[in-house]
């Protein structure tokens, strides 16, 4: 005689937000903080599916919950009807991987960003693509939980070599998660691994190097800096491994004094000039402060034909903006004063907290305390693998401005 069969159906726990607070929700922000929250969530464990509910009872979105972090949901869907499971994860993957490699010219170009976080619409997840080589950042519960798909999924996609993690981020303590470095599939790599963009090819540290080993970000910027290269001499601060050198050396520079703190990242500069097999006399390396190194060459009364500046993250937060503008002025006012005229000035600033029309600002400010009158040539963003989501502003961390000195 037979049984009945009985089937366990799991339904996602309830957040309800406090009046007035699903506006931001209802506008696909992507992103619900502690403080919306009505419900009681301690007893919800980090990494748990939640339905979210308005005060009045309205099913908003659906996302990944974490009781240690201010945001406390990172929402996956606003369609009521679409699970939370693998195959939401598979066939995200599947379909984000594609958009990307509709992107590029994929026997010019072999390194790129597969997947985005927020923008792509996993929040926390970042995918990197080295040649054969796959580095992968989890750094978000709403990702980590599902780690094992992720991993199995890109592996059946892509057929990589390797798969190194780096979830070594300051956003992992954030999350409440622990860091992460190493293989999670395939054999060893031989570190540095060897990439190719457009006519260039660079050896990248994935172990160790900022980031995820290289600044994919700026891919189209190399491009634009090179244009104005030609028959200058060049001074490219925050030089890294060569991001922006070669390109200038390509473009046909006179000469580029590189500068950075990183003996690693300028010994890796060192190997990418040989490796493009570009006249080493033409570069000039060396180890210092940037703004330290600056002023000393401002006070030797050097001059230059074109000036790069390109530091590191000064304002991760709103909390670092006022700081952070400070150096940035500090630094871009001092580049004023080295460059000739008609020089030319590529700045930066991928820090987060620092908008577009506040960088210009600090920018005019540095002009008119240098004395120089400045226009605008172009602005700059991050790469087109770096897609900033309109209903997710914060992924449009990285501008600059090329800058004609009169």
């Amino acid at each position: 005689m037979g049984g009945w069969s009985i089937t366990k159906v799991t339904f996602p726990q309830r957040i309800v937000l406090k009046p007035t607070k699903e506006r931001s929700v209802n506008l696909h922000h992507p992103w619900i903080f502690s403080g919306a929250i009505q419900s009681p969530d301690d007893f919800i464990p980090a990494g748990e599916i939640v339905d979210v509910y308005s005060s009045k009872g309205e099913w908003l979105a659906r996302g990944a919950f974490n009781p240690y972090s201010q945001i406390r949901v990172r929402i996956l869907s606003w369609d009521e009807n679409i699970r939370i499971d693998e195959n939401f994860f598979r066939n995200k993957l599947k379909s984000v991987i594609e958009e990307k490699y509709n992107l590029f010219n994929r026997e010019k170009v072999n390194a790129y960003r597969l997947v985005y976080a927020e923008s792509d619409g996993l929040p926390g997840l970042i995918v990197d693509q080295y040649d054969k080589v796959l580095v992968v950042q989890f750094l978000s519960w709403a990702c980590e939980k599902w780690r094992s798909v992720i991993i199995d999924t890109l592996a059946e996609q892509l057929n990589p070599f390797s798969i190194l993690e780096r979830s070594d981020s300051d956003m992992r303590s954030l999350e409440g998660l622990d860091e992460r470095v190493g293989i999670i599939w395939g054999d060893n790599i031989e570190n540095p691994v060897l990439i190719h963009e457009n006519d260039l090819s660079y050896w990248v540290d994935i172990y160790h190097g900022h980031k995820t080993g290289f600044y994919l970000d700026q891919r189209e910027n190399r491009l634009r800096v090179k244009q104005y290269a030609r028959h200058r001499q060049i001074l490219d601060g925050f030089c890294y491994s060569g991001g922006m050198t070669l390109p200038c050396l390509s473009g046909g520079a006179k000469a580029v004094e590189c500068i950075d703190s990183s003996a690693a990242a300028l010994s890796m500069l060192q190997k990418n000039v040989q490796l493009n097999k570009f006249d080493p006399s033409s570069v000039t390396i060396v180890e210092g402060d940037v703004f330290t190194e600056l002023r000393k060459r401002r006070d030797q009364g050097r001059v230059y034909d074109m000036v790069i500046l390109d530091p590191p993250k000064l304002a991760p937060t709103v909390s670092f903006i006022h700081k952070a503008s400070r150096a940035y002025k500090d630094i871009n006012l001092i580049a004023l004063k080295l460059l000739d005229r008609g020089g030319i000035l590529a700045t930066f600033s991928c820090s987060g907290g620092i908008s577009l029309e506040l960088f210009q600002k600090i920018i005019f400010g540095a002009a008119l305390d240098a004395n120089r009158e400045v226009k605008i040539l172009e602005v700059l963003h991050q790469a087109s693998d770096h897609g900033v989501a309109l209903n997710f502003p914060e992924s449009a961390y990285l501008k600059g401005f090329i800058l004609y000195v009169k």
